[in-house]
């Protein structure tokens, strides 16, 4: 049995949830191996939407196993407002189909207060979805985090918060905010660990077992290759790795475990917040395809930048990214538009090169080279074979695929499920 990592090869927003829901009916486990509850995923079942964030996208699936790995920040609040509102939508979720790795950093009120204090102090804010995921994992990399098996020893928990507090303290005196009260924030944690220590479980040998017993798992990543905390547009990237080697450290399994990663890229580029895009369209036909694509936030709400697809960008996410195929998205957004634009390298202080540089500078000053493609009259939407598409859209695609040196194995051609064509199937491979 194979199992598939599914990772984002843009910035973040590129229909992952759509395609982790297709595929988590083919699979036994979904995990979660990093991010927090920044990350949005819209998934469409039978007409109803379900918004999650922190929850693995499995939780909507009868019979299915989520996990919520070691690499996931946890605001234990969160957590338990979305089981609560999902809830009422139909879905139960209880500690029998979702496990928490007992490793899993928890994210602390102090955390999404410091975030905020942060982008506030600052004319060049990051960005970021003041949720406090960037702070939770500076204290986890510090040694200072609460884990959630902190949750089960009132002897040690207070220790553990007056040497979180030591840091966070100081910190705050340094914003001009007042410290934080240990004594409350102990009790705080104290009321709230009967509700989420019933899902804790040492996933890494549940994962083990699933391998051991031929079990599909999907492992599904949040934001997108080019937010990566190493690999992205540094310093506007997320604060975790998003790329496939994750899933492993982020989930208790080895390198073997990994048979298949699946990158999820839209026929167009967007990015929500600062940093860098070269691509990026500030006119008429940028807001046209953020008005056609929906292209809003799920988390934030927040308006997405919109531009032409970058094939420089993505090839290096399939580089980095050990990427085997793409899923490419939205490409009914593309419908009707007479000439399409692809990035095919990018020009630099008078220099044609053919990669995204790591620097901020040298990344603000890039220009794209453009190629022009034809584009397509009729509609795209909902076609569910390749015979379905016009040839001028096949076209597109397989220069796509030239130009990012790898397959499209899959087709997404409205926010339906079943509006899907499948090239190659992941689980299969």
């Amino acid at each position: 049995m194979s199992n598939v990592v599914v990772i984002g090869a843009q910035w973040g927003d590129e229909g992952k949830g759509k395609i982790v829901d297709w595929l988590s009916e083919r699979a036994d486990i979904v995990v979660r191996f990093q991010g927090g509850h920044n990350a949005g995923h819209t998934l469409v079942i039978d007409g109803a939407v379900f918004k999650l964030s922190l929850l693995p996208s499995g939780v909507v699936r009868r019979g299915k196993m989520s996990i919520i790995g070691n690499g996931v920040v946890v605001d234990p609040w969160a957590l338990l407002a979305e089981i609560d509102n999902i809830a009422k939508q139909g879905v139960k979720v209880t500690p029998e189909n979702l496990k928490i790795s007992e490793s899993a950093t928890l994210i602390l009120p102090l955390h999404r207060e410091l975030d905020t204090y942060r982008e506030d102090s600052t004319n060049q804010p990051l960005g970021t979805t003041r949720r406090g995921i960037g702070p939770a994992y500076e204290d986890k990399v510090g040694r200072r985090a609460v884990r959630m098996c902190d949750l089960t020893d009132d002897s040690q928990l207070g220790h553990q918060v007056d040497r979180l507090l030591a840091y966070h303290n100081a910190l705050r005196k340094g914003f001009g905010k007042p410290a934080v009260d240990g004594d409350a924030l102990v009790r705080s944690l104290k009321e709230i660990a009967p509700k989420v220590l019933p899902f804790m479980d040492p996933v890494w040998r549940r994962l083990a077992e699933a391998r051991k017993a031929g079990k599909r798992v999907l492992f599904e990543g949040a934001q997108g290759t080019l937010l990566d905390v190493d690999q992205g547009t540094y310093p506007y990237v997320t604060s975790s790795n998003t790329t496939a080697g994750a899933a492993t450290t982020g989930s208790g399994v080895g390198p073997g475990s990994l048979d298949f990663v699946l990158g999820i890229a839209k026929a167009y580029t967007t990015r929500v917040g600062a940093g860098p895009f070269p691509t990026e369209l500030e006119d008429e036909i940028g807001r046209s395809i953020g008005e056609r694509g929906k292209e809003f936030g799920t988390v934030t709400g927040r308006r997405r930048r919109c531009g032409w697809f970058d094939a420089v960008a993505v090839r290096q996410a399939v580089k980095i990214g050990g990427i085997t195929g793409i899923a490419l998205t939205k490409l009914d957004v593309l419908d009707g538009m007479k000439e399409l634009k692809v990035s095919v390298g990018y020009m630099l202080d008078g220099r044609e090169i053919d990669y995204l540089p790591a620097g901020a500078g040298p990344q603000a000053r890039l220009q794209p080279i453009y190629e022009s493609v034809e584009g397509w009259s009729d509609s795209t939407r909902g076609a569910r074979s390749y015979g379905q598409l016009p040839a001028t859209a096949v076209k597109y695609i397989r220069r796509i695929e030239e130009l990012i040196e790898a397959p499209v194995t899959l087709l997404s051609t409205s926010p339906e499920r079943e509006d899907t064509i499948l090239l190659k199937d992941p689980f299969a491979a």
